[in-house]
């Protein structure tokens, strides 16, 4: 493979992986620490622009999280990348008020993110895929990290990188009985669904049944969604759980997520983590709002008058197998403590089956061998650092893949402040002089 090198001399103090609200909230802290510390910094993101969710930003959906825990509020009010002053730039300040709400809709929030991304376009790449990280050896230790870039433009670029930020978010999680179907174009993964929906509809390709998989709130939207768009389809929503459960965002609940909380968390020992997270478990995952919960349930109770079956809900059900045929899919589904299957035939299954986090790790497996492990896992400082031996001198940062030591919040926006200040100090810590930096523009070749 060619193999083309960027024209610079130095590497870079500090690299991110991905660009999306977790980079991005470091990107600020470090602005707001000073512009020498974020000038000898890039972030590399594999989409074309910054979008959230993109595929999951269905119409009138709205945010499960106040808008006052935006990039910014829980470390720094005062900052001009909250999303208040976000409303105040955009002219609509007066409006939202007037809207009563702490809950802005999704498509909303997310111009807010990409408002904040826009001042960093001299700090980031996009349409550039990180495909893996090497470590640079001088003397049997390792001083920097070399990364592999894929971009339109070129097949591969080398970029050197002193330390380094993984925010790589989720990877969508297959079942397994839908495995070896994953490149089949009627098996949707949620985080894909409005793109491809939209290329059905342009299509024109006909749809009558549709299978929505999943319980929490992406299967309980998109079900609902497509209730809505698609009223001739046949919809059936399946899932193990025994029924739809709501999410508890009470108050004294809700306390699990501020920041104070991860330090009580990650000081406990590794069986009272996991107790505890399994206690809290119903704040986020396999649970739906509960007005969404009270639509789904009238939906069906009106079929009870009309007579309709339209919309099905196969609870405590499991898919067993699936079979690819020409005109759709065969799903071999089993209920309960039965042994017995039934078949159901579907032109379209979307996955809303959550995602895997282990991007970060599977992305680092050439550095895996100056990693401090507890029972094969890697140990993560409280500053989300990578533990590794006295051989390795860069440092190596995880965002959003750091549940089982720090906490339910860590995939979430609600600690992303505070944790992008935790990060920006430690990395501060053994920073070099700021005198030291260049311009970001003068270290990347077009």
């Amino acid at each position: 493979m060619e193999v083309q090198h960027m024209h610079t001399l130095e590497p870079y103090d500090l690299v991110g992986v991905g660009f999306g609200p977790s980079n991005l909230s470091l990107a600020i802290a470090l602005a707001e620490a000073g512009e020498a510390r974020l000038g000898n910094t890039l972030f590399l993101e594999q989409q074309p622009g910054f979008c959230w969710h993109g595929s999951m930003l269905l119409e009138g959906s709205t945010m499960q999280i106040s808008f006052l825990k935006d990039l910014v509020s829980l470390r720094n009010p005062r900052s001009r990348f909250s999303f208040i002053n976000y409303l105040h730039e955009q002219g609509r300040l007066s409006d939202f008020i007037n809207l009563q709400t702490f809950f802005p809709t999704r498509l909303e929030f997310n111009d807010y993110l990409r408002w904040s991304a826009d001042k960093f376009a001299d700090n980031c790449r996009y349409n550039s895929r990180v495909t893996s990280v090497s470590p640079i050896l001088e003397q049997g230790r390792v001083t920097e990290l070399e990364l592999s870039v894929e971009t339109p433009e070129r097949p591969t670029t080398r970029i050197r990188a002193r330390n380094l930020v993984m925010g790589v978010g989720g990877r969508p999680n297959i079942p397994q009985a839908f495995a070896p179907h994953r490149d089949n174009d009627r098996v949707i993964h949620s985080s894909d669904y409005l793109r491809r929906m939209d290329e059905i509809i342009r299509q024109n390709r006909p749809l009558r049944r549709v299978a929505v998989i999943g319980a929490g709130q992406s299967a309980a939207e998109i079900f609902h969604d497509l209730g809505n768009r698609f009223g001739h389809l046949e919809l059936s929503l399946i899932s193990r759980c025994r029924s739809m459960k709501p999410s508890d965002d009470s108050p004294f609940v809700n306390e699990i997520f501020n920041p104070e909380y991860t330090d009580y968390l990650y000081d406990r020992q590794d069986s009272q983590r996991q107790s505890l997270m399994e206690e809290y478990r119903n704040t986020n995952y396999s649970v739906v709002d509960m007005p969404l919960l009270e639509t789904l349930f009238q939906w069906r109770y009106q079929q009870q008058i009309t007579g309709e079956t339209r919309l099905s809900f196969m609870f405590d059900t499991r898919v067993e197998q699936v079979e690819a045929r020409d005109n759709g899919l065969q799903l071999a589904l089993s209920s309960g403590e039965s042994t017995a299957m039934q078949t159901l035939d579907v032109d379209l299954v979307i996955l809303a089956t959550g995602y895997r986090r282990d991007g970060a790790t599977r992305m680092l497996e050439a550095i895996q061998p100056y990693l401090a492990t507890q029972d094969g896992t890697p140990q993560v400082t409280r500053q989300y650092e990578l533990q590794t031996d006295d051989r390795f001198e860069p440092r190596i940062y995880l965002q959003g893949a750091c549940e089982r030591s720090h906490g339910l919040s860590d995939t979430l926006l609600s600690v992303l402040p505070t944790r992008a200040q935790e990060i920006a100090q430690s990395l501060a810590a053994g920073s070099q002089s700021p005198a030291a930096h260049k311009p970001i523009n003068a270290r990347i070749s077009a």
